[in-house]
């Protein structure tokens, strides 16, 4: 019997193995007909596969980190925020998002009206002038408007040396600390992101339809109301998304105007080292950043308004008549408030300060971190944005898909989330980069590389994929075609992203405050540093090299737009 059960167990073993052997390629095949099947039978090779994975990694990080902490942060923490602190946040918050998006809105729309449909003298000139407040930071904006308006401020002491005007109207009436001051100094510097967008919407819009409503009776204003608006809805839409999302992630102007939203309580509660609640609070933020988005991709869909071009015709310029003057007058005065007043100011004291020797070795220094560490972000940028939009456009899948959106998440970010995440991943995993410039570098790539990934995009749209199969009929891995064949074709393009993303490196300021290393101050904080103190002549020479700088990615929007 012992040899018989001995027989039967061999038997069964034998079995089991020949089972075994079917059953063993049976899944690989399973898994390699699901594997071609998300890639629609054109897998990308491993290595351009894994780069593209590290990179989406890398930008996931600070919302994994928020996450993950703000869980962890207990019920007491979170009960006491929800009781008192939070709610606070949210109505300064929106009611300051809310305010200076829909001023924004309507002085940019506004503005694009009269200088893409109207004979306003020096129309071509207005499309440049009436844009340059995007080259002015808002901090720099604040601290300009603070030497002029504040306490201590041009107005004050005027008011305060002319007694008609003490006797007549009373004290000073002007607080620029307050809503009304950080709402004020938004709203000019923001407004250009819907003037660019709605006077490229204006340009391309076809007479046709105007003329069919003026057949029907309707004046021109009913034709803007009932025709020319809805054609604009999609270019206000977007205009109000990169409104909103920047007055959600600003900190420069709101810190220096002393109103506290999300961003300057996260940066302080990270300042006192209460970690956690800065992460409940980032918690927050994030899902008032997601509402928004999700409330204007609904908006965009049910406003949805097409035009061919077959029969397109340029839209008429209106002559403004007797509202000529009263029309310079507008486009003047916020010109004047935005661009002008602030340029002064900051001449004016740039000359005092090269007087009384600001621009020292200390200057230089600040300039040569500036430069050292955003040429570096760049520089990564243009590395890291190169397989993630070869995966989008040549090996589109849900994987490719994830990738390209994980990129864009710091983007939406604020600084100081991003920030917070760099802490979190430097200092418990990566402690010989914590507080080197490197992990600055690497903050701003997660803020700024759907920056370089954009301009790119538009360029590797242009390039035949036929060129892709060409070389890889001639056995070349995914990898080295990108890099070999469709990099030097796309390359103005990577190009001007890295030159974007330099750009607003160097206007970056909470990140930067939050990572830098001891002694490594650039050009932005020392703006924020030297105006906090009311050293203005100290403050000014750094925020005109950082306009001047800043007037590189001018030009490439308004080549675009």
């Amino acid at each position: 019997m012992s040899n018989e059960n001995q027989r039967k167990n061999e038997l069964n073993k034998d079995q089991n193995a020949k089972v075994g052997e079917n059953f063993s390629p049976t899944i690989l095949r399973f898994f390699r007909r699901k594997w071609m099947d998300i890639w629609r039978g054109n897998p990308p090779g491993t290595v351009l596969l894994l780069f593209g994975l590290f990179t989406g990694l890398i930008m996931s990080v600070p919302i994994i980190y928020v996450i993950w902490q703000s869980l962890f942060a207990g019920v007491d923490r979170w009960k006491r925020l929800l009781d008192g602190r939070i709610p606070q946040l949210l109505w300064d918050t929106f009611s300051l998002t809310f305010a200076v998006t829909v001023c924004a809105v309507a002085i940019g729309v506004t503005l694009a009206w009269v200088v893409v449909r109207t004979d306003i003298p020096g129309r071509k000139m207005w499309q440049w002038l009436l844009a340059l407040p995007l080259v002015i930071p808002p901090y720099v904006g604040a601290m300009t408007y603070i030497i002029v308006f504040g306490p201590t401020g041009w107005v004050r002491d005027f008011w305060r040396d002319t007694p008609w005007l003490v006797n007549f109207l009373g004290d000073y009436p002007i607080n620029i600390y307050s809503f009304w001051g950080v709402f004020f100094v938004l709203t000019m510097f923001t407004y250009p992101y819907v003037f660019l967008i709605a006077s490229a919407s204006l340009r391309k819009m076809n007479r046709n339809f105007e003329e069919v409503a003026r057949s029907q009776g309707m004046n021109t204003r009913q034709i803007f109301w009932k025709v020319n608006l809805p054609f604009l809805r999609p270019a206000i839409g977007a205009g109000a998304i990169l409104i909103s999302l920047y007055v959600l992630s600003d900190f420069g102007a709101i810190a220096m105007m002393r109103y506290v939203t999300f961003t300057a309580a996260i940066y302080f509660q990270r300042a006192s080292f209460d970690t956690a609640s800065a992460s409940v609070l980032s918690l927050v933020l994030i899902l008032l950043t997601v509402v928004i988005l999700w409330i204007e991709a609904k908006t965009r869909k049910k406003s949805k308004y097409y035009q061919t071009s077959n029969t397109f015709k340029e839209p008429d310029i209106l002559s403004l008549g007797k509202w000529k003057v009263p029309t310079m007058f507008f486009v003047g005065t916020v010109f004047f408030v935005s661009v002008l007043l602030p340029i002064a100011v900051l001449v004016y004291w740039s000359i005092i300060g090269i007087g009384m020797g600001a621009l020292d070795e200390r200057f230089f220094g600040f300039a040569w971190n500036s430069l050292r560490v955003s040429g570096f972000a760049a520089l990564l940028c243009m590395i890291l944005a190169m397989p993630i939009i070869y995966l989008k456009s040549r090996y589109p899948s849900v994987i490719s898909s994830t990738i390209d959106k994980l990129s864009y998440a710091g983007y939406a970010l604020p600084g100081v989330i991003v920030a917070l995440g760099m802490i979190f991943i430097f200092n418990n995993h990566i402690p010989a980069l914590y507080n080197t410039f490197y992990m600055v570098a690497l903050a701003f790539v997660v803020r700024f590389l759907p920056q370089a990934m954009q301009a790119g995009e538009a360029s590797l749209s242009l390039v035949s994929p036929r060129i892709d199969e060409a070389a890889r009929s001639l056995g070349q891995p995914p990898w080295k075609v990108m890099f070999k064949v469709i990099l030097p074709s796309i390359l103005p393009g990577v190009l001007a992203g890295g030159a974007l993303v330099f750009v607003s490196s160097i206007k970056e300021l909470p990140a930067t405050l939050m990572l830098r290393p001891p002694g490594f101050d650039t050009l932005a904080v020392r703006v924020y540093v030297e105006a906090k103190e009311a050293f203005y002549y100290l403050a000014a020479p750094s925020a005109l090299i950082i306009i001047l700088v800043s007037i590189i990615p001018l030009r490439y929007l308004l080549k675009k737009y």
